[in-house]
């Protein structure tokens, strides 16, 4: 399946980053509606909707990668 958004990528981490993205595809789905624009309306209702299940509701980032240990726990040589 194709994402559109990576969740998993480190831009999306902070949460004032993920909620402004949605709210600018918010307004300008409201923009294109303001203006009469059903069509284009629509679409960006679709890609407002994607990025709020994506980032926001159903958000789960993979952790950052820890550092590669030895296996008997020590840390690796520098």
């Amino acid at each position: 399946m194709i994402k559109l958004i990576d969740p998993d990528h480190p831009f999306y981490r902070p949460l004032w980053c993920r909620v402004l993205i949605v709210a600018v595809c918010c307004a300008w789905t409201g923009l294109e509606f303001w203006n009469g624009s059903q069509a284009w309306g629509t679409m960006f209702l679709v890609v407002a909707s994607y990025a709020f299940a994506t980032l926001i509701l159903f958000f789960k980032p993979k952790p950052p990668a820890a550092e590669t240990t030895a296996p008997d726990g020590t840390p690796p040589a520098a």
